[in-house]
């Protein structure tokens, strides 16, 4: 059974920082990519940064450049969105999703997703 299972959300104040984890099993963990994504009330759900464990590539949305940091730990199979400078315009649901095998912030190329954690950030 594949699982992908997101923590580290929460409420914070503009200029805060979050940490968030996903947390996988039941694949093989360093042949997929791992990408964040979220979504905002109604708006469509969109790519905000990515993994390969196959290469180390990532990729970041450019609305989060500079403040959000990907990174992978192989060894725990588990992924991590370092979250700095929050803005309120960064408040969603976060998704973490699988899929492989290159870096890409395309939504449909994910094969399984985790159920989502809140960020709310408040101005």
């Amino acid at each position: 059974e594949v699982q992908l299972v997101e923590s580290g959300g929460g409420l914070v104040q503009a200029g805060g920082s979050l940490r968030l984890s996903c947390a996988a099993s039941g694949f093989t963990f360093d042949g997929y990519a791992i990408g964040w994504f979220r979504q905002a009330p109604g708006k469509e759900r969109e790519g905000v940064s990515c993994i390969s464990n196959l290469d180390g590539s990532t990729r970041y949305a450019d609305s989060v450049k500079g403040r959000f940091t990907i990174s992978s730990d192989n060894a725990k199979n588990t992924v991590y969105l370092q979250m700095n400078s929050l803005k309120p315009e960064d408040t969603a649901v976060y998704y973490c999703a699988a899929g492989g095998t290159i870096a890409t912030l395309y939504t449909p190329l994910y094969d399984y997703w985790g159920q989502g954690t809140q960020v709310t950030v408040s101005s």
